[in-house]
């Protein structure tokens, strides 16, 4: 199967969410750098994914490889999204920040994906993720600032994001911020220039 770009969307302000405009200007770029990758769009606002329950926690430790899953109903979610992770030669994540971290639907993608004997394997020495690395762009939305010198909130977002995709193999991330957006017109107008110009900035090896 041909690799694609894979673009998840969290905001439940949907298209019009800051974080989703902008995700749509880097996706445009990086299909001009990769014109035969076809874009995967999943909006998880208007499909969120299941809430791990009792039948998919008893099924994750009996049924660790892709082939068995597969035949497991309470792991056909989880391994749908897994194969749509595994088939994204990059993957592009548009979120807000909410209550200092990721949205629920955000969560609960991360809950189908990190899986024990699937994406990630335990070792003496700690876990060991078992997907391929990629390049991944995360773009972050939020009203108020959580980085640099005006910073007046914490940030339990981007620390996170390093430590569950990088437990999984993923390692190459690349935060795009628009913060301040609560802020009037003229911190909204800021941020987006700040994020436009990183876009424009990053070398076209990581496109």
């Amino acid at each position: 199967m041909a690799k694609t770009i894979l673009r998840i969307d969290c905001s439940p302000k949907l298209s019009t969410a800051h974080s989703s405009r902008l995700a749509d200007e880097l996706t445009d770029k990086l299909r001009l750098e990769r014109p035969d990758m076809p874009v995967v769009h999943r909006v998880l606002a208007e499909h969120p994914p299941a809430l791990v329950d009792s039948g998919f926690a008893l099924a994750m430790m009996s049924h660790q490889s892709a082939e068995a899953a597969a035949k497991h109903e309470a792991l056909q979610t989880s391994e749908a999204l897994i194969r749509e992770l595994e088939d994204a030669a990059v993957l592009v994540l548009s979120t807000p920040m909410h209550n200092f971290t990721v949205p629920a639907v955000l969560k609960a993608w991360i809950d189908q994906i990190v899986r024990f004997g699937r994406t990630f394997q335990s070792t003496p020495e700690g876990k060991v993720g078992l997907l391929t690395d990629r390049p991944t762009y995360i773009v972050i939305a939020s009203g108020g600032y959580f980085s640099g010198k005006r910073a007046r909130q914490p940030d339990h977002l981007t620390p996170y994001l390093r430590d569950i995709l990088g437990t999984i193999g993923i390692t190459e991330l690349h935060f795009i911020l628009l913060e301040g957006l609560a802020r009037g017109d003229l911190a909204v107008e800021e941020a987006r220039q700040l994020a436009q110009d990183q876009i424009r900035a990053m070398p076209a090896q990581h496109q």
